[in-house]
């Protein structure tokens, strides 16, 4: 028996004990993330959250099996939040709606949840109206006309079943108990409605494709309703991606469970946990550098040393040489020497290496 059909399925229940005690530990660990956050400044702040929203993007789609080019997630997402970063390159429309369904997610956290709204994020996600290879139905929940939607594994004629989907004809009342309880159920815990939204929205199956990064994006929106703030500085879809295997293991016992759903929300809340946990690894060139400025407060730095220096300090390919230098800074070879010597007897500088294949990195 399939979770939804037991007799007023959605109506969850769990063990207090366990799930509170869970809660208060991510609360605490959030609470410190966010309030050592606070304590930096603007730029450092903005960085490291497009570092967040770049890695939450990525990593939901390596889920899902689709590898996205990086560098256009990161301008995409620089550019639709007035980030400058530096440089403009092309962007591929999947990849500019996924970045929208993201950031709409995220940015809107408190925008009211609407049946148009999920399906433009479905619809944004495939612009062609091509899943890969395939035709889908886009913009509108599935209809069924190919057959039942279910979740299968294994080769051509070895197929497992893990999980049929309610039919397409229920599909209009049950989205709108969930959007119903997105936007209306106050007494919830936001981060407990978050997990809740989450197993809801995949039991359901509302569309041909794409349910389980439009699952993860309202696990991100009720996340950033739940500390009132779009700026958040974990990634739970990096945690996902650790640890996939048990996760969709985790919806699969779930899904052909009773409605005591304790063991989804224990795992969904002990990777909350771990996301916030890892944190500090996602944010450590941010952090670094940070700490870099703080450290040499003191000391006067001309504008070319500081926009390489901080460049250096985010993703610099290859080693540092006089020439990277003059090319990026625009400036003589002269200059550049000047530069760098100068940052040298201030101790942020070492050399390494002889003739030409002399290099500099930070002390």
């Amino acid at each position: 028996m399939y979770i939804y059909e037991n007799q007023n399925w959605s109506n969850f229940t769990w063990d207090k004990d366990i799930i509170f005690d869970l809660l208060f530990q991510i609360k605490e660990k959030r609470a410190y993330l966010l309030g050592k956050m606070s304590s930096l400044g603007f730029d450092i702040k903005e960085k490291a959250l497009l570092n967040v929203l770049t890695e939450d993007v990525i990593k939901s789609s390596e889920i899902e099996g689709q590898k996205l080019n990086t560098e256009q997630v990161q301008s995409s997402i620089a550019r639709k939040l007035g980030i400058n970063i530096g440089g403009d390159i092309f962007v591929e429309r999947d990849v500019e709606g996924i970045v929208e369904m993201m950031l709409d997610a995220t940015q809107n956290y408190g925008k009211e949840t609407t049946r148009d709204r999920l399906c433009g994020w479905q619809s944004a996600m495939f612009p062609g109206g091509f899943s890969g290879l395939y035709k889908i139905k886009t913009g509108s929940y599935r209809d069924d006309k190919t057959g039942p939607m279910q979740v299968v594994s294994g080769s051509i004629g070895k197929e497992k079943v893990h999980f049929e989907a309610p039919a397409a004809a229920v599909l209009d009342d049950e989205m709108n108990k969930l959007i119903n309880y997105i936007n209306n159920d106050d007494k919830a815990d936001l981060i407990i409605k978050a997990a809740i939204t989450h197993l809801w929205f995949v039991i359901i199956h509302p569309f041909e494709d794409g349910n389980g990064r439009i699952a993860r994006a309202l696990t991100d929106m009720l996340l950033a309703r739940s500390e009132n703030s779009s700026s958040r500085f974990y990634s739970m879809s990096s945690q996902i991606k650790h640890v996939r295997k048990s996760y969709y293991k985790a919806l699969e016992i779930t899904q052909q469970s009773s409605l005591d759903i304790t063991p989804w929300l224990k795992w969904f809340l002990e990777n909350l946990l771990l996301a916030i946990d890892n944190s500090e690894d996602l944010l450590k060139s941010v952090l670094q550098k940070a700490e870099f400025w703080n450290t040499h407060k003191d000391i006067t730095f001309n504008k070319r040393q500081s926009e390489i220096l901080n460049r250096f300090m985010d993703d610099f390919k290859g080693n540092l040489t006089t020439k990277k230098w003059a090319k990026m800074s625009n400036c003589s070879h002269d200059t550049a020497t000047r530069d760098i010597a100068d940052l040298i007897e201030k101790g942020i500088f070492i050399k390494q290496g002889e003739a030409r294949a002399t290099h500099f990195v930070i002390k």
